[in-house]
Order: C-alpha cells, then structure tokens, then sequence
C-alpha cells in the first residue's frame, strides 16, 4: 500500500508419459489463453491403435475405450507412428506411443492438456517430469537454459520471436492448435544436433472426428492487479488487440538518421507521437481479463480417403501489475546502491490463428498446416528512489512507457507415407518468420531536488519516498531522456527428408536415414535517441519540470517560452542518435545447417532393443554488427546417440542412453547490441568471444506399468558440458544500474533422478452408483544437481578488460566465477503432483495442481568494477503454486456446453530474484507479490 500510495502522486506530477484420454468426450481440445476449452471431437489420426492382442479392433468396446484413452497425435522426423509390438514382443500394459520408440519420451495428449485447464502448452508442460517454465514460457528442461533445448511444431524448427531467447516462447500457443506435445530427453540422430536437455515438439490437429463449430469465451481476475492501481498510457486506438493503428509508425527520418549526421532537427522532432505514448496515467481500476475464441471443424470422404479442415481463431487480453522492490549493489558487503520501489503494469493482448488441411488414406497421411500467433505487451512502469547513489547526489523518479509486439507466421506441408508394410518415409518442409516491433520505448528521468518544498507523496506504513519536488535532470539532458526504436526480422527455411526400411529378417532390423537443412537470416536493428538543445545542453528550468508530454510539447520545442537563461533558439530542442548506449544499433545474423544421419534398431535377443546412430552436422553460423567485426563460428560435429531398452517383462523395461550433443550461442549473445527483457526489466548485451558448448549425455530408466497406462518410472541422468555458456550481471559503470552479458566457463556437469508415478482408482467400491467415477493420481519429482569448473582457464569477461594475463576481453575463470556453483537455471527440486475426480458418465473433471521449484540462478554473481571479483549469484525463489481446474459438461436445450473454472496461485506465492552475503545481509534484484487468479468460461458446441 504504501509503495502504491507513493506512486500515484508522483504520477500526479508526471504430465506426464502418454496418460489415458479420461473424459475424451469432454477434453477433446482446450481454449486460447485464459479461456473455456471448445468442445470440438479430437482427430482420428492418432498414434497407435491401442487394441490387445487378440481383441480385433472395433470388436470389443473396452478395448476401443483403452485405445481412445492412449491416443496422441504425433508427427515428428522419422517417427514411425505404427504400432511397436513388431520389436517389442514382450510388453502388453506397456502403452504403444512408449513401445514404438526407444528413447525417453513424454507425450501430453489433448485430454492431458485439457485436464491441467492451462490455456497455453507451456504452462501444461510445467506438469512434466523434470520441466520447469522460466519468465514468459520458456521451457527449461532438468534446470538446463532454454539453450539447451529445442522447438519443434510438426517436426520442423520455429524461429524465436523473442531477440533474448533461441527458442520460441511456449506460452504463445494456445492448446486450441495443439493436439499433442512430445518432450523427448534422449538424444536420437533423427533430430537436431541442438540437444541438450530435450526437444519439445508440437503437434498440431489434423482431421476432426466429424464437422463441428464450437465457441468459448472467458473472463477472469487477479487480485494484485483487477480493479487495482496500476499505470496506464493511451497509445492508439486498437492497442486492446495488440495492434498499434498508426500511432506508433517509425518515420523514415528516424530509420535513417544513422546514416547521417545523427541529429534530428527540432521540425522532425515535432511530428513524432507524443502524448499518447509518453504520458503515464493512474489507473485505480485496472481492467479484467477476458478471451475467447472460435474453432471450425469439417472433414469429408475423398477418393481412397479422407480430407479435412480444422481453422482456430483466438483473442485474449490479460493484465497484470507488480509492485516490485527492485535494489542493487556494487559493494563486495551487499551495501544499498539504489533501492527503487517499482510500478509495472503490463496489458498483454495475443490473437492466434491456425488454418490446417488433412488427407489420409491408406498408412499415408498429408497436412497443410498454417499458423499465426501475434502477441503485444503494452507496458507502463513508474519508479522511483529511496536510495540513490551516483554521482548526482539525489533521488530519482523514472517512468517508461513501452510496447513490445512479437509475431510468428508459419507454413508447413507435411507428408507420412507408408507405401508398404516395411516402408516409412517423411518429407516435411516448412517457412517461418518472426517479428520483433518495439517502437517509442520512452524513459524519462528525473531528479528528486531540495530546491523545492514540495510534497508528492503520502506516505502510508512506512516513511515513502522522500522528494520533495522534482526536477528535470540538469546534465544535458543526455540520457535521462530517451526514446528508443527497435525492429527484429528472421526468416527461418527448413526441410527435411526421412526414411526407414525393416528387413525381411528373423529378428526385427530397422534402417533409417535422413537429410536435414535450416537457414535461418535474422536482421536486427536498435535505434537509441536522446533529447538536447540546440546547443547540446539541457532544457532549462522551468520547462525541465514538466511532466513528460509538455516537456515534449511544440512550445518546449521550439524553445522553452519562459526559460530563465539562453534564447529561445539556442533552447529549441533536437534528438541525437546515441549509439553509445546501445552497442551497434545493427547487426545482420545467419546460420545454415546440413545434416544427414544414419540409424539401426533391432532386437539383438528376446526382449533386447537396441538403437545405434550418428549424425553429421556442419553449421556456419556468423553475425556481422555495424561499426564491428564479424562474428564466425563454422564447425561440423560426429554426433553418435545409443540407446538400448531390456523389455525383461510383460510389464517393465530397462533403458541405457548415452549421446553426444551441442550447444550453439545464440545470435542475441553474439551480438554487441542491447536489448530490454521486459520480464525481469534489464538490459541484455551480446557477447562475440562465445563458442559452441559439447555435451555428453548419460540415462538409465526402469519402467513399470503395473496396469493399463498406469505406471511407476525412475530415472537417473548425467551430463557433462565442455564451454557452458552463463548469464552474467555486470555494471559497465559506476552509475549504471545492473544488466546482463554472456560468457562461457571451462566445464559444467550435471546429474540427477527422477521418480513418477500415475495411478487411477475406480471409485465403484465405495457403491454401484460410482461407477465410472475415479480418482487420478499423478506424482513426479526431480532431483537435481550441478556444478561449474572455474579454474586458471581464460574465457571471456563481461566488461570486456584483460584480466590476469589474458589477452583482450578475457579472464580467468577463477576470478570472474565461483568454482563449484550451480548452473543457471537449475532447480535441486523440481514436484509435480495432481490429485483428480473424473466422472465419465456425467463428464465431470476436478483436479488439483501442485507444483513446486527450489531456488536457482538466474545470473552469475555481478563482476566487481575491478573486474576482479564477484558478488554473490543472484538467485531466484519460484516456491510453491497450487491451482484448482474444474471442467463440466452439459446439455442445453440440445446443444452441448462446456463450463469451466479456474483458480490459480492459491498460495500467493511471492517472487523473488535476491543475492545474499556472507554476513546475512539480502539485496532484492527483484521482489514482488503475485496475484491469485480466478477465471470462469464456457463453450458451446454446434
């Protein structure tokens, strides 16, 4: 309450493996973000066919209930989606989705999406053994960075959106297009080299069951935020769904200004927007979230087979307000620099689209398939400064207004064909591009000042902030008024060639072999500009107290009309490009990848499955900054994967994996150029001394399904890493406020276990009236430990300085890192637990979620301004979250209805990023509380 308080009158001035599809008829798809699940029929393209041996298939209605259960849509390169009971002729209760492939693989069907009743697939995902979902879904898999893990939708590569990620940010896909997501944590040759704690590949609906059209709509609240305050701007009409109306179109003198002299004159200057993007407004009664969205299905008989047609449209708007502690130091005793109390209020508005085409007939299967995804955060943040301490003496209060809208477009044709018994073969090629629109990030400074006696504030519960008036920064104006305009563009080309032939030989021998290309070509471009005079000095007083959009308005412009020193000419303010604060504004990025690979699987003896193969994979990689030299990594790779399964009975199995993987820097850590995470608000800087990381993986895994798709699974893994990159915070000057590089250290290792448990108890023993009825009981916990070598090796220093002997931009490990500390990312605890009612007859669904993460690093610990030294790693605390999802079905004057409630984060967990020193003492890089969220929604079913 009280930081709130402050605010507003500164403003004034200013699951699991392959689980059965219970209640298949009312969780055939779930809903866009925040929304009811529609009720449209699930494909029929499913992965095996679930029927016993002996049972013919339509003949026996409980088998065909078990096969609706195990059903999953997979497709994947070179994943043979038919049955496996041709290699494994021992297992019976072991689901077919887990015969059919050697490796360790998790499978989340439509009706395991449906019973999380999360909206998009990277909050289902957070359900997996060993997943944990870091900031705005990025998908960590056993605490290993989103590095180590890879994005696929229908076998084929996504580019990330997102210039701070390599991967595509899960939570952008709505369960409504998702019919299945495969996370696979063995390494096989048929998938990228890019492999390190597992690829996450998506599969989209095909055909529908029959025609159906079904509408949801939702609406929901959160406490920290709904009917709160919280700091809002105008912007453009249509900022609600995410698209800007004109607004905040970038000129072309803006566009060009670096290729001249920089300056652009007070006349140009004029024309840019200004009110609606710079004036920061209280709201004290921020809106509701709200969603909805549409699902068409059609499917028909053609020829020989089937054709369909399944279109998805979605539109969601959420909010979302954090009153943030946000500290800092640079002191080695963990002494205050600056302490700055933060409103942040982002408006997220995401509309999706799919269009997908199916046909099947015979084994052979095309799909057509075409995704749109576009999402907008509108952000609005106020701080201000209880401590302070640069070089100016004085308190702050700083305001950003922001808007980051990221798009991705992808187009993919698919082809699974099986012209004969023993013949598999694949071809899938695909477009993508993605988007990154970031224009009029505006900041703006200024000085608390003694000058004035004037209170703005009302403290309440504690002293608030002390400012007693404000005054517009008086050294030149420079940076403490900014405007920035940034752009991303990547095209992503991919295709991909797959075969498999089992020989005609005693025991079971399967041959594979594929071909695999990328190009990907990114163009990135940051434009910093700061505001000056004529004369290159500061707006004078008493124009330098405005508030934002006066500051900027003609009058201010042209010359401050009341200035008390300088002429109005000499006063007329202009923006200077400052390239300065950004690195290069520009850097052109690319990398191609060939890869071909070869593959045997065979039963060696009775019950023995063994998979042995390499892939070949050469990569130029090469980033090429302005103002800079060019960045090239080229390297080719022999990476060799083996896994073997011992089937030793009719229920249980053994795997032994072993595989050697990499890991490639990505293009926005090889890139000196600075981008703005809008998550944990601080700036990231690119890093061109980086090399690719080597991995060596090892799992062993028991597995015993003790009845149908019921099962207890344990694991242990290990992993050893040659040249790990890491997150590093530094501070590139006395004044600056704490931001992120990249480096790489000697080594890393890894290792851990997983258990998991799934079990289903039919509730008919308490009465014949509970029949159908039974309790779901879904476990799994993940230990995990890891450990960094830093020895007298050089590797590369954030703050770019020779260090102990090294040459330029290097130093040695051991005195940039802490030998023996964690790697980021990685949580020693990782609990799932659902606990769930399910009546099939009356289609009813409740489930209770639980999910804990332990603490871990999420930044190495800043370098000392020396260079030599560090502070404490910064560590996050994502602690407990416990959510409620009930899902119920009716019929409404003929017409099917599916209701829907949601609580989430029960516990109130709060967040926290903090580093704490050797005497006890804690600095708060980030602390906020977290609202619990409420939602209801409903889906009607034509």
């Amino acid at each position: 309450m009280r930081q709130r308080t402050a605010y507003a009158s500164l403003l004034l001035l200013t699951t699991t493996l392959v689980a059965p599809a219970a209640l298949a008829q009312v969780a055939p798809s779930t809903g866009a973000p925040s929304t009811s699940a529609p009720a449209g029929p699930p494909s029929t393209s499913t992965m095996s066919t679930g029927v016993e041996p002996g049972d013919p298939q339509g003949t026996n209605p409980v088998a065909q209930e078990q096969a609706d259960q195990e059903a999953a849509e997979v497709s994947a390169p070179g994943v043979d989606t038919s049955t496996g009971a041709d290699i494994v002729v021992v297992g019976r209760n072991i689901p077919n989705s887990v015969r059919s492939t050697a490796q360790v693989i998790n499978v989340l069907s439509s009706a395991d999406i449906a019973r999380t009743g999360e909206g998009d697939i990277a909050g289902a995902l957070t359900r997996v053994t060993g997943l944990s979902v870091v900031g705005n879904g990025y998908v960590f898999v056993r605490g290993l960075g989103d590095r180590y893990s890879s994005a696929l939708l229908n076998g084929s590569p996504l580019p990330s959106p997102e210039p701070l990620r390599r991967t595509v940010p899960l939570d952008i896909f709505p369960t409504t297009i998702v019919g299945s997501a495969l996370v696979q944590k063995t390494y096989s040759v048929n998938y990228p080299g890019e492999f390190g704690g597992g690829v996450i590949n998506l599969t989209t609906k095909a055909l529908p069951e029959e025609n159906f059209v079904t509408i949801g709509a939702s609406g929901g609240i959160d406490t920290q935020t709904t009917a709160k305050l919280g700091n809002t701007y105008y912007g453009s009409k249509s900022d609600w769904l995410g698209f800007d109306s004109g607004e905040r179109d970038v000129p072309g003198f803006i566009k060009n200004a670096p290729n001249g002299s920089g300056i652009i004159p007070t006349a140009q200057v004029a024309q840019l927007s200004n009110a609606r993007t710079t004036l920061l407004q209280r709201n004290t009664d921020i809106p509701a979230n709200w969603s909805g969205d549409i699902n068409v299905g059609l499917v028909g008989d053609l020829g020989p087979g089937r054709i369909g047609m399944i279109a998805t449209g979605s539109v969601a708007n959420t909010w979302r307000t954090r009153a943030t502690t946000q500290q800092d130091t640079i002191s080695e005793d963990g002494t205050l620099r600056n302490n700055f109390d933060t409103l942040i209020t982002d408006n997220r508005a995401v509309v999706n689209g799919l269009l997908g085409f199916g046909y099947e007939w015979d084994r052979n299967r095309i799909r057509w398939t075409n995704v749109y995804i576009h999402d907008t955060l509108k952000q609005g943040r106020a701080s201000a400064a209880t401590v302070y301490n640069n070089s100016s003496g004085n308190p702050i209060f700083q305001q950003n207004t922001n808007w980051f809208e990221r798009q991705l477009i992808e187009t993919q044709l698919v082809g699974e064909f099986k012209p004969i018994d023993d013949l598999s073969i694949d071809v899938r090629g695909a477009y993508a591009n993605s988007k990154r629109n970031s224009p009029y990030e505006r900041q703006f400074v200024y000085n608390c000042s003694t000058n004035l006696n004037i209170q703005v504030n009302e403290p309440v519960n504690g002293p608030g902030v002390s400012c007693p008036g404000v005054w517009q920064s008086t050294n030149a104006f420079d940076r403490f008024a900014s405007v920035v305009f940034s752009e991303l563009d990547e095209d992503l080309y991919s295709g991909q060639a797959d075969v498999s032939y089992k020989l005609a030989t005693d025991r079971p021998i399967t041959l594979s072999a594929g071909y695999y290309y990328s190009q990907n070509e990114r163009t990135s471009i940051r434009l910093p500009f700061v505001y000056q005079t004529v004369t290159g000095g500061a707006i004078p007083f008493p124009c330098n107290l405005f508030r934002p959009d006066q500051l900027l308005s003609p009058d201010v412009l042209n010359g401050c009309p009341v200035a008390t020193s300088g002429t109005q000419a000499d006063n007329a303010v202009q923006m200077r490009f400052d390239a300065g604060l950004n690195g290069s504004y520009r850097y052109d990025a690319s990398l191609r990848i060939h890869a071909g690979y070869a593959q045997v699987e065979a039963e060696v003896i009775d019950g023995v499955r063994g998979i042995l193969g390499v892939r070949y994979e050469t990569a130029k990689q090469e980033v090429t900054p302005i103002g800079a030299p060019t960045t090239r990594l080229d390297n080719d790779y022999f990476l060799p994967a083996a896994t073997v399964t011992w089937n030793f009975a009719q229920d249980m199995q053994l795997r032994l994996a072993a595989a050697k993987t990499i890991a490639r820097p990505q293009f926005r850590e090889l890139a000196p150029q600075a981008f703005r995470d809008f998550e944990s608000d601080r700036l990231f800087f690119g890093n061109p001394n980086l090399r690719d990381s080597e991995l060596y993986n090892l799992e062993a895994r028991y597995e015993w399904f003790f009845d149908r798709d019921q099962r207890l699974t344990l694991a242990g893994f290990y992993k050893r890493i040659e040249n790990p990159i890491e997150q590093v915070g530094f501070y590139p000057t006395p004044d600056a406020r704490l931001q992120t590089g990249f480096t790489y250290l000697p080594k890393a290792t890894l290792w851990g276990a997983e258990v998991e448990v799934q079990k289903y108890i039919p509730l008919d023993f308490i009465s014949d009236d509970w029949g159908g009825k039974r309790a779901v009981i879904i476990a799994n916990y993940t230990y995990t430990q890891s450990k960094i070598t830093a020895d007298d090796e050089c590797v590369p220093s954030v703050l770019g300085v020779a260090l102990g002997g090294c040459q330029a931009g290097f130093g040695p490990a051991n005195l940039q890192f802490r030998d023996g500390a964690p790697l980021t990312g990685q949580s020693d605890h990782l609990v799932n637990l659902q606990l769930g009612y399910e009546d099939r007859d009356n289609e009813t669904q409740m489930t209770l979620l639980f999910n804990y993460a332990s603490e871990r690093v999420t930044n190495r610990g800043p370098s000392l301004l020396t260079g030599v030294g560090f502070q404490p790693d910064i560590i996050e605390k994502p602690g407990i979250r416990l959510d409620f999802v009930a899902r119920q079905t009716v019929d409404f004057l003929g017409t099917r209805v599916e209701l829907k409630g949601e609580a989430r984060n029960l516990t109130g967990q709060r967040y926290q990023e903090r580093q704490t020193f050797e005497d006890g003492r804690q600095v708060f890089i980030n602390r906020f509380e977290q609202g619990r969220m409420f939602t209801l929604g409903a889906s009607v079913t034509f």
